[in-house]
């Protein structure tokens, strides 16, 4: 029986390293990058990939809005007009 591959361990190096190698950032990657929670972004992004149920990913939620809340986003974000 084969063995499952390890998952790719996702470090903000990582998410930077492709940004870094188009020639063009994506918008959103830019973005995502200037919160500071890039690798909590992907993690929970891979694993509602995975699941197809976000009720499966409390922790990765979690994760997400402390770093949120940890890099001072949501006063960022609350100054902007929507």
């Amino acid at each position: 029986m084969a063995s499952k591959p390890d998952k790719e361990i996702v470090t903000q190096q990582n998410v930077m390293d492709t940004v870094e190698t188009e020639d063009e950032p994506d918008p959103w990657d830019v973005r995502i990058n200037n919160t500071g929670c890039a690798v909590e972004n992907s993690r929970l992004t891979d694993c509602f990939y995975e699941t197809r149920d976000w009720r499966k990913c409390t922790t990765e939620m979690m994760n997400f809005q402390n770093c949120w809340k940890k890099n001072n986003n949501d006063v960022r974000t609350s100054m902007k007009d929507a």
